[in-house]
């Protein structure tokens, strides 16, 4: 009987002690676990990006001493629209917009000769495009930055020409020619990165412009090769893009459903 007794004393003395132990052990638990990083929305953007130009072509029959011709005012407006995969990773974008830049060609003398290659009697053309790309974009955000990678398409037209050289028709010197193409599409993209300061976004970015529109048609007459001239231009841009709608924590839509659940409890 004493026994049992003495068992029934250190069991009522042991209960509450493991008590205060599991109460210290989950206050400290909650004290050094860190606080979970806050979501990223799916928000959209809007944003102004200025930049230059630096164009060049690939021609077939090759053509040599090509130069890369300098080309400021790039100008584009992009539209941004960030999503998540699954429902759960917050690492995708797709971004459009419109744009308006220039692309091109150029050639270096030969010191020895002074003679320089050509284009139809062209030594330098400058031409201006206008545009519409569209890009899949992959970012991976560290506050205050993030990294990104843009891959898409883009199309547009070939507005305007200005060229030169001392075998260039005068009446080409600033217009184009029946058979040269004026419709503009093919691949971009590239990689960049940003600093965030929320609702402004700081946008750092180079982009490869590669053409899939010959600036003139095939020699079709020739029994030899089809001609082209496919412009690649590289394109280096900064932008100041605005958050239109929350990018981290809880929206509006959010705190409104939480506040009907509480009213109306959920269902």
């Amino acid at each position: 009987m004493r026994k049992f007794i003495a068992i029934l004393l250190l069991f009522g003395l042991a209960v509450p002690a493991l008590r205060a132990q599991a109460t210290f052990d989950a206050d400290t638990t909650l004290q050094e676990t860190p606080a979970k990083k806050a979501m990223i929305n799916d928000y959209i953007m809007i944003g102004v990006n200025y930049g230059v130009t630096f164009s060049n072509m690939a021609y077939n029959p090759a053509k040599h001493n090509r130069a890369w011709q300098f080309n400021p005012n790039y100008v584009s407006v992009t539209f941004t629209k960030f999503s998540k995969m699954f429902d759960n990773i917050p690492m995708f974008a797709l971004v459009v917009g419109v744009a308006h830049g220039y692309e091109g060609f150029g050639f270096l003398r030969d010191p020895s000769t002074g003679r320089s290659q050509e284009v139809d009697g062209a030594e330098q053309a400058t031409i201006e495009v206008f545009e519409i790309p569209a890009l899949a974009q992959v970012h991976i955000d560290f506050h205050p930055a993030k990294i990104m990678a843009n891959i898409g398409v883009y199309g547009g037209w070939r507005n305007s020409i200005s060229r030169s050289g001392p075998n260039l028709e005068p009446e080409y010197a600033n217009a184009f020619r029946p058979y040269e193409n004026r419709w503009e599409y093919g691949l971009q993209g590239g990689a960049g990165f940003a600093l965030m300061f929320d609702p402004v976004e700081i946008h750092f970015n180079a982009l490869l412009r590669w053409s899939w529109s010959s600036l003139y048609a095939p020699d079709s007459a020739s029994q030899y090769y089809y001609r082209y001239a496919y412009p690649m231009d590289i394109i280096a841009t900064v932008g100041v893009h605005f958050q239109l709608t929350k990018r981290s924590g809880k929206t509006t839509s959010q705190l409104r459903r939480e506040a009907k659940d509480i009213v109306y409890g959920s269902h």
